[in-house]
C-alpha cells in the first residue's frame, strides 16, 4: 500500500473525513519539493492527492510532482476563500503564502477548516536554514512558527555552520517544544510515514477538538471560597499567538517576512549583475 493510500485510509474508512496538512514556511524554502517527496513512489496514487497553493505564489519546479494542484486566496476581511475540489479522497496540502505573515494565515485557516468535510492532519514547517542564519531576527518568525507546527523540517542548509544547525534544534528543545524535527536531504525527508502521521506535537491549543479554558483574572476554580461567593469567571483560552492589544495590534508581534526575502532577491540580482 503507498504512503498517500494509506493517510488517505484512515482519514475516509475510520474518520470519514479528509486530512489536511496545512504547511508553514518562507518562499524559496523548499516547501513544494518536500510535500512532491512525500508523495513519492505511492504506486500512481499521488494523483488522488490535492495540494492548496495561494493564488500569488509563483510556479516552481516542483509543481508537476505535486498531483492535483487548486488554489485559495484572501477573501475580504482576511478570511481564506478556498473549497475542496469534490471528491478528493487523498490527503490534502494546505500552503500558506511564504511572504505573508504566518500567524494571520493560520488564524484563518482555522476559521475555514471547520466549513470543510475535513480534519486537520498535521502542521509542518519546512525551514530555510541558509535565510535563518544570515537574519537572526527571524528566529522569533520562526519561535511562532514553530509554536503551531507539529513537524519542523530543516532544509536549504548548504553553506550553513554546523554549530548554527545544533543551536536551532536546542532552541526548541530547550523551550520544551514538543515537535519533530526532522533534516531534509536533497529535497528528501527520512521517514515521510512518521512525518504524515496524523498525531499533534504541538503547543498550540488552537486545533484541539476540546478548546482550553482558564481564568479571566489569572486565578483558577480552586481559588473560589468554599461556599463559591467567590466564583472565578471562566473564558476560553486564545493562543497567545492571536491575541491583539485594544489597538488591533498583535500581543506577541514578529517580524515582516517580505523584508528579508526582498533583501535575499536583491542580493541574488546584485550577484548576477557581477556587482
Amino acid at each position: 500500500m503507498g504512503l498517500v493510500t494509506g493517510v488517505q485510509s484512515m482519514s475516509m474508512t475510520e474518520k470519514e473525513k479528509t486530512l489536511v496538512y496545512l504547511v508553514l514556511g518562507a518562499a524559496g524554502s523548499g516547501r513544494r519539493e518536500v510535500i512532491a517527496d512525500l508523495l513519492a513512489g505511492d504506486s500512481g496514487e499521488n494523483g488522488r492527492a490535492v495540494v492548496l497553493l495561494e493564488e500569488g505564489e509563483a510556479a516552481d519546479e516542483a509543481d508537476g510532482r505535486l498531483g492535483s494542484v487548486a488554489r485559495w486566496r484572501w477573501s475580504a476581511g482576511g478570511a481564506i476563500d478556498a473549497e475542496l475540489p469534490n471528491g478528493v479522497v487523498g490527503p490534502v496540502f494546505f500552503v500558506l503564502n511564504g511572504w505573508v505573515n504566518p500567524v494571520d494565515q493560520v488564524e484563518a485557516f482555522q476559521a475555514w477548516l471547520p466549513t470543510q468535510s475535513a480534519e486537520l492532519g498535521r502542521i509542518i514547517c519546512v525551514v530555510d536554514c541558509g535565510l535563518a542564519q544570515g537574519n537572526p531576527a527571524l528566529l522569533a518568525w520562526y519561535d511562532a512558527c514553530a509554536h503551531f507546527s507539529d513537524v519542523v523540517l530543516l532544509n536549504r542548509r548548504e553553506g550553513v555552520d554546523s554549530k548554527w544547525i545544533r543551536d536551532f534544534q536546542a532552541r526548541f528543545k530547550d523551550q520544551c517544544y514538543p515537535c519533530l524535527i526532522e533534516f531534509v536531504r536533497a529535497g528528501r525527508v527520512r521517514n515521510p510515514a512518521l512525518i504524515l502521521e496524523p498525531c499533534a506535537l504541538r503547543i498550540s491549543q488552537a486545533f484541539e477538538d476540546e478548546p482550553a479554558w482558564v481564568a479571566r483574572d489569572g486565578s483558577s476554580e480552586d481559588d473560589a471560597g468554599e461556599e463559591g461567593d467567590d466564583e472565578v469567571e471562566m473564558v476560553l483560552a486564545e493562543d497567545p499567538y492571536f491575541a491583539r492589544r485594544p489597538g488591533g495590534r498583535r500581543v506577541k508581534e514578529i517580524p515582516d517576512i517580505a523584508r528579508f526575502l526582498d533583501a535575499k532577491q536583491a542580493a541574488r540580482t546584485s550577484a548576477a549583475n557581477g556587482a
